[in-house]
């Protein structure tokens, strides 16, 4: 029986994980990130993922982690020691991605936007632009040759909407969703009006400067992934693909190219 392999990127506000089998993704989960989770609640969560598909956890035999939440990354590296019997791989210094990082500091660059620039060159080839719509909204520019250049980083479509309306006395915190138009005839119409088109408009500028900067003006590949890619892609003119799992098939790759000899 094939060793299970289980790919988990933490954000700040979620954490992504998936299971693979060889190279087929089993299935994935999306959780709420708790700084605090120490490695035996994180075991007993995954425990209860996998077995709603009818998989133990001492079935994986291998993990790989992105995070941008330090305090969560020894908690994963006890859950692999102690219940996998295995050592964690950490997306950081230290591990091969294949791709040459070029920015003044390698190792401030966040891991999510490395699994995710590993993946988009195997997915869209380069030059190539990632945009990741998280807690934050990120740009990631990567080069004809494959290097990754840098880029550009945002408020989240939530963050912003969250500070607006604990700034703002008569503004009510409303779900993000599908605008009905531009001109929004209700306050909650308004705002999601302004939090979706504005972040297109955000996104189409910010991409269209980085592809001008990469020298291939529209030519340039694309591609968006993260929890409201899907709802801004629509209407933003610069974004031709959305990929939910890129930075789990990121992981993956990352992970090949690490395999334990």
């Amino acid at each position: 029986m094939t060793a299970l392999l289980l790919a988990i990127d933490i954000g700040n506000t979620h954490t992504v994980a998936g299971i693979y089998s060889g190279d087929r993704l089993d299935d994935h989960w999306r959780t709420a990130t708790s700084a605090e989770a120490t490695a035996d609640q994180l075991a007993a969560l995954y425990a209860s993922l996998l077995a709603l598909r009818g998989d133990e956890l001492a079935g994986v035999g291998e993990i790989i982690v992105s995070s941008v939440v330090p305090a969560l990354v020894g908690s994963y590296e006890t859950l692999a020691r102690r219940y996998l019997k295995t050592e964690a791989l950490i997306v950081g210094p230290g591990l091969k991605t294949g791709m040459p990082v070029l920015t003044n500091n390698p190792h401030e660059v966040g891991a999510d936007r490395i699994v995710n620039a590993v993946a988009a060159i195997e997915t869209a080839g380069t030059p190539c632009i990632v945009v990741d719509f998280g807690t934050a909204t990120t740009f990631c520019a990567i080069s004809a040759a494959g290097e990754y250049l840098g880029g550009a980083i945002a408020p989240g479509l939530e963050v912003s909407l969250e500070a607006l309306t604990s700034r703002a006395a008569r503004l009510s915190r409303v779900d993000l969703g599908e605008p009905e138009g531009v001109i929004g005839k209700t306050t909650a119409a308004s705002l999601r009006s302004g939090v979706v088109f504005g972040f297109a408009g955000l996104v189409d500028g910010i991409v269209g400067r980085i592809q001008e900067e990469l020298g291939g003006g529209a030519s340039v590949a694309t591609i968006a992934t993260g929890g409201f890619a899907e709802l801004v892609v629509p209407h933003a003119a610069t974004l031709s693909r959305v990929d939910p799992l890129l930075t789990l098939k990121g992981l993956k790759l990352v992970h090949e190219r690490n395999q334990r000899r």
